[in-house]
This record gives C-alpha cells, sequence and structure tokens, in this order.
C-alpha cells in the first residue's frame, strides 16, 4: 500500500515531498545518501555485509563512474564511505572530479547480516529484511547473530553528526541499501517505515534529506532510479535485501 504522504510521480522516480519546512534548514545541512554500486554478492543474491566485502562488477564501475555528472549540481562538502570496499569505490570517480578526501566510517556500514552472513536462500532474506523493518514496533529485536535498531541507528547518527559538528552544509554519504532505507524511516518526519519497506533503493539510488541532527530531517527525494539513469540500470541484479519488501510475518 502507498503512503498517503507520497506525491504522484514521474515512472522510476519516488520524491516524498515538497521542499523542507524552514525550520529544517536553520543551522542544517543537505545529506545525500547513495547506496553503492552492482556487486557480484548483489548478482548472487547474497547477504554480504562483513568487511571487506565483494567488490563492483564491471556494471557497477559504470554505474560508480556515472555518479559524478548525477550530482553536477550539488555543492558537496565531504565525502564519506562505509568500511565495506564497494562503496569507497563507488565514491572514487566523485572524489577524482571533485579533489576531495575519502572519510571512510563504520557507522556507515551495512546492517550486519550476522548468522545469516553470505546466505542466499528465500528463509534467510526473509528473516534478515523482516527483522530490519519489524524494528518500528521493536527496535531491540535482533538480526540472528547480528545487531539491533537501537545500534544500528546510534552508529549511523553518529556519523552524521560528525559531519554537521564539522559544519558540513553538503555532505554525500555511500553507504548500503538496508541500512540507509531503515535510518531514514526512523529519523526523517516524513518517512514511514511501511514506505521504506516497500520501496527498495537500487545501486546507485539516493536519497537526500536536509536538517540537522538536533531539529530532525526531512526526505526531499527517495530515488527509485539509479544516478547513473536508465543506461547503467539493472533492478533484477540489486540483490537480495535492497528488493525485498518486508514479509507479512518474520
Amino acid at each position: 500500500m502507498a503512503p498517503t504522504y507520497a506525491a504522484a510521480a514521474p515512472p522510476g522516480r519516488r520524491p516524498v515531498t515538497s521542499r523542507s519546512p524552514a525550520w529544517v534548514m536553520m543551522g542544517g545541512m543537505r545529506l545525500i545518501l547513495i547506496r553503492h554500486g552492482q556487486t557480484s554478492s548483489n548478482v548472487a543474491d547474497l547477504l554480504d555485509t562483513a568487511a571487506p566485502g565483494a567488490d563492483l562488477t564491471e556494471l557497477g564501475r559504470q554505474q560508480a563512474a556515472a555518479v559524478p555528472r548525477s550530482l553536477a549540481d550539488e555543492d558537496i562538502d565531504a565525502v564519506y564511505a562505509s568500511t565495506l570496499v564497494r562503496t569507497q569505490q563507488t565514491a572514487a570517480p566523485l572524489l577524482a572530479e571533485r579533489g576531495l578526501e575519502l572519510q571512510v566510517r563504520d557507522g556507515i556500514r551495512e546492517i550486519a547480516a550476522g548468522d545469516l552472513e553470505m546466505l542466499g536462500d528465500e528463509a534467510s532474506i526473509r528473516a534478515y529484511v523482516g527483522t530490519i523493518f519489524s524494528w518500528a514496533d521493536d527496535p531491540l529485536r535482533r538480526v540472528p547473530g547480528g545487531e539491533n535498531g537501537h545500534k544500528v541507528w546510534q552508529r549511523f547518527d553518529e556519523v552524521v553528526a560528525e559531519a554537521h559538528a564539522a559544519g558540513v552544509r553538503t555532505a554525500v554519504m555511500f553507504s548500503h541499501g538496508a541500512v540507509i532505507r531503515s535510518w531514514t524511516a526512523v529519523r526523517a518526519a516524513n518517512v514511514t517505515g511501511e514506505h521504506a519497506a516497500y520501496h527498495p533503493i537500487s545501486n546507485t539510488g539516493a536519497v537526500v534529506l536536509e536538517g540537522s541532527p538536533g531539529k530532525g530531517w526531512w526526505a526531499e527525494l527517495w530515488e527509485g532510479e539509479p544516478l547513473g539513469g536508465d543506461r547503467v540500470s539493472d533492478p533484477a541484479h540489486d540483490g537480495p535485501a535492497p528488493a525485498e519488501a518486508v514479509p507479512s510475518e518474520s
């Protein structure tokens, strides 16, 4: 079921609302969360969450190469990536173009699959995704052998707070599908858990927010289309967690 706040959108794009209210950007920042490009684990539908993780495929490298063009109108102050190599590889073309230094932070890595690491069967995927999207009701529930919601959100919060405290006005953070969806749902005032559960983020897709740790966040765009456009889009190989909707039962 589509969330009631979502406006009509052109095919492939899902804007969340119109521009953010003025209170959000008073002393705030612009936060662009980008999912990494395609990996071999995405193609094989494996829950690959531990460092260093799989490299980008050739398609993933094409997706990464298209990111700078898509961000041409953004005045970017800082670029972050997780400790998994796929986010760092996705960030590389943007860093090369802008002459910025990459800041690697463990806090924005993917939600740990724990006992389900590198599994790809339907039961394992449902257990992983079902746990994550049950956190709206029970944030202390753990992925089997992994993390609970509070721990995940706190570590992501810490990286965002670090960027804000440093005076960054626009930050790009290369991260992962499940953690971007989960964190945005709990922190953005205009995104529900239902929206996050049923609207995946493609490889190099982005969620754009404005706000601050103190005043809260407002999602400007939930991108259902890769930043590189249709030329590098291959949603059938986005991997298990990003594309899977929350099961009716976990």
